[in-house]
């Protein structure tokens, strides 16, 4: 695209969706600024769990094809787990049956009923990438910098004050008050990070009648344990209560984890909307922007198709059709 005022794109936002944005455009010669409050190591995406899952995100069509997209990617960047922080893992997925999973399942590899020895419950034994967050987001940016991208710490208060040509609103919950959108709200997630005693395959473990979720996610120097689903509180501060009862309810699924020492707490902010937004606007001046936000707890999982499509629509092409 050639608007006659250059090639220059902003992306607001530096969480995992705003940088796998900014590297799919600085990789096909844009010239790409993010713009971002805080680094990608303080955003919401350092704190995911970050376990591929496509996870209550909707459009589910399309949805499900950027998370095969980004499967794709994750199982190529797993042959340097060191440099990239993806490694592809086993475990299982509780509570949850092959015949009601979406056609994305036909593509995850080892998926299966898992054994009574596996999981005392219903539930889908797979392999599937789990990302070290903190390493991937520096990746990320490494990537970025590397192929031309410059990263400012500026505080955006109006989308109207970025001005380029083209602009990637990528700002996840900021958009709630940004935008505004109030569609766009939290869902807060608690975790807390304990030694590893030696696990080696994830968890997932839901109960509807509590209406709790708890996972149990292993990286070789600590466990990521979780979770809640906090909707629309946007407390940052962790709760000790919550925190003694997400390890209590993994050293029920995993006695080892009862003697594990904590080594700290994290919260994140979901940025959950009903149907994720990615859509191009044409300003009254010209200038192009692109929102692309509302990820909820899947932003991981979608985020290459979905960046592929943002880049996309700023260059004005058309996104691709999809399958049914």
């Amino acid at each position: 695209m050639d608007n006659g005022r250059g090639d220059d794109v902003i992306v607001v936002g530096s969480g995992v969706v705003g940088l796998t944005t900014a590297v799919a455009l600085a990789e096909r010669g844009r010239r790409v600024r993010v713009w971002t409050r805080e680094p990608g190591e303080l955003t919401t995406s350092a704190v995911a769990g970050a376990l591929w899952w496509p996870y209550r995100i909707r459009p589910k069509a399309r949805a499900g094809e950027w998370a095969l997209q980004s499967l794709s990617v994750y199982e190529q960047l797993a042959a340097r787990p060191e440099e990239t922080g993806v490694r592809v893992v086993e475990g299982v997925q509780g509570e949850t049956r092959l015949d009601e999973l979406e056609p994305w399942a036909a593509r995850v590899p080892g998926l299966r009923a898992a054994t009574a020895e596996e999981y005392a419950g219903t539930g889908l034994w797979a392999r599937l990438p789990l990302i070290d967050m903190p390493v991937h987001l520096r990746w990320l940016r490494e990537r970025f910098l590397k192929a031309g991208g410059v990263i400012e710490i500026r505080t955006v208060t109006d989308l109207a004050e970025v001005e380029a040509p083209v602009v990637v609103n990528c700002t996840g919950l900021g958009a709630h008050s940004l935008v505004p959108d109030a569609v766009v709200r939290p869902v807060r997630g608690q975790l807390v990070i304990v030694e590893n005693p030696g696990i080696r395959t994830w968890l997932v473990s839901t109960d509807p009648d509590a209406g709790t979720t708890t996972y149990v996610f292993p990286h070789p120097d600590r466990l990521v344990l979780g979770g809640t689903t906090d909707e629309d509180d946007w407390s940052l501060t962790p709760d000790p209560v919550a925190a003694g009862a997400i390890v209590e309810r993994c050293a029920a699924l995993r006695p080892e984890i009862a003697g594990a020492r904590v080594l700290g707490h994290r919260v994140g902010l979901r940025p959950v909307r009903d149907t994720v937004r990615l859509e191009r606007e044409v300003l009254p001046d010209g200038r192009v922007l692109v929102h692309h936000y509302g990820h909820g707890g899947a932003g991981v999982t979608v985020a290459w198709g979905c960046a592929r499509e943002a880049a996309g629509l700023a260059l004005g092409e058309e996104p691709a059709a999809v399958h049914p």
